[in-house]
């Protein structure tokens, strides 16, 4: 399981966010033991230093496997970061609805019509703190593009771009920069190229060029 990605040329998706103005609320005793817990057993090192931004889109790369998802909950424990999610509607069903909820997640429900990426810039709005983690690879497997949905979210609500990462090669992971967009996209890109050099997922073979199908259109016209 691994969070859905908000891709602002789908337009398809709505999310149902939390209600509540506040989505830091440290996590508990035993998230955090657990989190420890799945560090230690599997070998990894935290690297970084805690996020100071309160809303932020956070970007989690490389995106090669399922086990991404559990290793990025456990890092954002040991730094006390309340991630949030997107997931399928029907991971939200009974039984375990209330506790995919309670680990952050939020339903996109894909069927429905409106524009993911205008409903949360909307959600941005609506929230003092709230990190929203998403794959812009949106997919397990090698992608030509990333999906430019993050970039949007973060330009048109006025909110950084935190870069996540995990290495499996040196077995090392955790937060990066805060990346703010400018009206240079692939400048903006650039930078965010430069710090996940050398950064390989669980199935190297399967890392995506980092890459917005934006930076290659004909037209320079900077991104809206």
């Amino acid at each position: 399981m691994m969070a859905g990605n908000a891709d602002s040329e789908s337009g398809s998706g709505a999310p149902s966010p939390r209600r509540g103005k506040d989505a830091s609320k440290p996590y508990g005793i035993f998230l955090r033991s657990l989190g420890w817990i799945l560090l230690k057993l599997g070998g990894w090192e935290v690297t970084g230093e805690r996020p100071k931004a309160r809303r932020m889109v956070v970007v989690a790369a490389p995106h090669t496997s399922n086990w991404d998802f559990v290793w990025v909950l456990a890092f954002a424990t040991h730094y006390q970061l309340r991630i949030s999610w997107l997931g399928k509607h029907t991971l939200f069903k009974a039984p375990f609805g209330g506790f995919m909820r309670w680990l952050g997640g939020i339903p996109v429900y894909r069927h429905a019509k409106t524009n993911l990426v205008d409903e949360l810039v909307t959600t941005y709005g609506e929230y003092d703190a709230l990190a929203l983690t998403i794959p812009p690879e949106g997919t397990r497997g090698q992608a030509e593009y990333w999906k430019s949905g993050f970039y949007h979210i973060a330009r048109r609500a006025g909110v950084p771009i935190l870069l996540s990462y995990l290495c499996y090669e040196q077995k090392i992971g955790g937060f990066g920069p805060e990346i703010w967009t400018s009206d240079d996209v692939s400048a903006d890109m650039d930078k965010i190229r430069e710090f996940y050099v050398g950064k390989v997922g669980k199935r190297a073979e399967q890392n995506s060029r980092i890459r917005l199908r934006e930076e290659d259109e004909s037209d320079s016209t900077p991104v809206e």
